[in-house]
């Protein structure tokens, strides 16, 4: 039997039920009458909170009853029968984040300007997002509904922001009590109902490193294999970022730290058959350390945290280096669609975008961490194809302090690279673009940006960009 403290949480107000936002046609949705704006409230006679709760309540049944508010605001009781596997046809509202009670001491939404971009003051603490999409949740304010959830539906895995195991220290990291930081029980019934978890280390020089980074990882290590794995990656400071409890990150202090998990590492290897801790990239990096090859890595378990991006990055670089010095000319599907993708990037005033092969003399903007790895892939690259292509490095003013990655450049950053401009084309990371509207972090629009440039400017990804070239 387990009980669990119940613990302040934020939440948003909003109503019972999961809105429909699209209805496929001739499928079973449009068939019983549903459309887009209705409101979906209960299935069998249980409450609808969402689309995971819908997918849930609704797998495997054949025998099904919708209570659903119709956007008019009359109230339809629906009973249906449906084949085994037979798809609704719905597409449903986002899920609205829970937010986070906590108060971290490097909480990223700290270090924001002003004028960001308002979703980025949004200090999420889902265990939803954290299975859909691999977001961090502290569990220090999740409730006992929640955590019964998580087990019930199967929301596995779970990505978990430990810190660190010491009870004092995690909760000098989060800004609440030692009650509240202790998530051991949450812990032990997540992993005694068979849910898997990743854990992750922001490493903050001077609180949670040396002997108390040991004992954590020495303390996750024991639930392995439940405990899948720890990312231990380094806080990042902007220059908005006063706090004098915080220090940055160095060049020593990445070099120290590597040293100290490396050791744990090879013990992790030997007792547990995986590294088990993996250190984020940029702590090599910073540390002029060479990336640790793929064997390192395994599945890249939290390469989605920056642990292990740039050991892919090389690999898929590398085959297609090698590929192209065969001969071989074949391509994958997302570069010949890059038509279709450069045409969704090209703003309204600026007409139709180029066909690829098109030109090969350009220039790459990137992060100043990320721009000396790219440097010797593209000299590779010009060198086998006789392309004639520059990467430039952009240094981040807008976050300022110690944000280098590419990942976090904007609007303002890329303008005020444009005296670096080589050629007849500019290509930025893609994921610099909000992956639903063509926003920057800073709120410019893609299109903003794209008509204050000299020459067309794209997004890419690393398939996309090779289709570009017709390499």
């Amino acid at each position: 039997m387990y009980e669990f403290a119940v613990t302040p949480a934020v939440t948003q107000l909003r109503r019972a039920g999961v809105i429909i936002t699209e209805v496929a046609q001739d499928a079973l949705g449009a068939e019983i009458g549903l459309e887009s704006g209705d409101r979906i409230v209960k299935v069998n006679g249980r409450s609808i909170r969402d689309y995971l709760d819908f997918r849930f309540q609704t797998s495997g049944e054949t025998e099904l009853e919708f209570t659903v508010k119709k956007s008019g605001g009359e109230t339809w009781e629906i009973e249906l029968d449906r084949e085994e596997g037979e798809d609704f046809g719905l597409e449903f509202e986002q899920i609205v984040p829970r937010q986070c009670a906590n108060e971290c001491l490097f909480c990223f939404c700290k270090g924001n300007p002003a004028d960001a971009r308002p979703s980025l003051f949004v200090r999420d603490e889902d265990i939803r997002l954290s299975f859909l999409y691999g977001n961090y949740t502290t569990l220090s304010s999740i409730t006992p509904d929640e955590m019964k959830r998580i087990v019930e539906q199967r929301l596995s895995p779970q990505y978990v922001s430990v810190h660190a195991t010491d009870l004092r220290t995690r909760a000098y990291l989060l800004g609440v009590d030692e009650k509240r930081a202790d998530i051991s029980d949450k812990l032990k019934f997540l992993l005694d109902n068979n849910i898997e978890i990743h854990a992750q280390v922001v490493l903050c020089p001077g609180i949670n490193d040396g002997p108390i980074l040991e004992k954590t990882l020495r303390d996750l290590a024991a639930h392995y294999p439940k405990i899948i794995s720890t990312a231990v990656v380094p806080v990042a400071l902007t220059r908005y970022n006063t706090d004098e409890r915080l220090t940055r990150v160095t060049p020593d202090f990445c070099r120290q730290t590597i040293r100290d998990v490396e050791r744990l590492q090879k013990e992790f290897r030997k007792t547990l058959g995986t590294t088990f801790a993996f250190l984020g990239d940029e702590i090599y990096l910073k540390a002029g350390v060479e990336i640790p090859s793929k064997r390192h890595y395994g599945n890249y378990p939290q390469i989605e945290d920056g642990v292990g991006m740039i050991r892919s990055f090389l690999k898929a670089f590398g085959s297609v280096l090698e590929r192209i010095a065969r001969g071989d000319v074949r391509q994958t599907r997302a570069a010949r669609n890059v038509r279709t993708h450069l045409a969704a990037f090209t703003p309204k005033t600026s007409g139709t975008a180029p066909e690829p092969p098109g030109s090969k003399h350009g220039t790459i903007l990137t992060g100043e961490m990320f721009a000396p790895v790219l440097r010797e892939q593209i000299a590779a690259l010009n060198s086998l194809t006789g392309s004639d292509l520059k990467v430039a490095a952009v240094p981040n003013t807008y976050f300022g302090g110690d944000v280098s990655v590419a990942g976090l450049l904007t609007g303002q950053d890329y303008l005020a690279a444009r005296d670096r401009i080589f050629g007849d084309f500019v290509i930025i990371p893609k994921h610099t673009i909000k992956s639903d509207e063509p926003v920057l972090l800073d709120g410019m629009t893609f299109e903003a940006l794209a008509s204050q440039f000299p020459v067309p400017i794209y997004p890419m990804d690393l398939e996309e960009f090779f289709g570009y070239l017709g390499a």
